[in-house]
């Protein structure tokens, strides 16, 4: 079902203080924005931002960037925003494949949440896990690299593993049955709906030193 456009998305997105609209321009400068020194967590394809939002009511002392390439629904992260005072959170609209030219250096943990898992093997290197996407994230990292993903699509997951272990990631955390596990979690608007429709969530947590 294709999302329906949002009249004005553009000039909301302009007139909240949670957007930031050419991010580009504080590449290698991220830390200049912040009060303090904290470190800055990362979520490319943050959706309608349920789970950044959250994260950053329960993290005050994390600093987060929800990224979103489709104005539409970058809108409706927006609009939940709005209604909060949340100085550690900011949101941008860029594309992933482009994400080092935002920053250097300069995140400590990514998120990855129900991406497009492009199933179809010959579309295996959209995956924001494909080694050409972690290869752009070593740039982004400061010096120790963590990666967190939740996905309910296997053919994504299983390939995630692999990739990561070949880009010299240690798996420190896998779950199949998230939901059904004591690891924290905040749940994003995709996830609750699978979990009530009866589908597993899997869960990694990838370092790399």
């Amino acid at each position: 079902m294709r999302l329906r456009k949002v009249k004005n998305a553009e000039e909301i997105l302009l007139n909240s203080p949670y957007f930031i609209e050419n991010p580009q321009e504080l590449k290698g400068h991220w830390q200049e924005i912040l009060k303090d020194e904290k470190e800055i967590h990362l979520e490319i394809g943050c959706g309608k931002g349920q789970f950044l939002i959250e994260m950053a009511k329960t993290h005050p002392d994390i600093f987060f960037i929800g990224m979103e390439y489709q104005k539409s629904v970058l809108v409706r992260a927006i609009h939940k925003a709005n209604l909060e005072d949340l100085p550690n959170l900011k949101f941008i609209c860029f594309n992933a494949e482009s994400v080092d030219s935002l920053f250097s250096k300069e995140i400590d943990v990514l998120y990855l949440n129900f991406s497009d898992p492009w199933p179809k093997r010959r579309h295996a290197k959209r995956r924001l896990t494909d080694s050409h996407f972690l290869e752009i994230y070593d740039s982004i990292f400061k010096k120790k690299q963590e990666i967190i993903q939740k996905t309910d699509n296997p053919i994504l997951f299983e390939s995630s593993l692999e990739n990561l272990s070949k880009h010299g990631f240690t798996l420190e955390k896998i779950s199949f049955d998230l939901e059904n596990t004591d690891i924290p979690n905040i749940k994003t608007e995709y996830e609750e709906k699978f979990i009530n429709l009866g589908y597993s969530i899997y869960y990694v947590k990838a370092i790399k030193k």
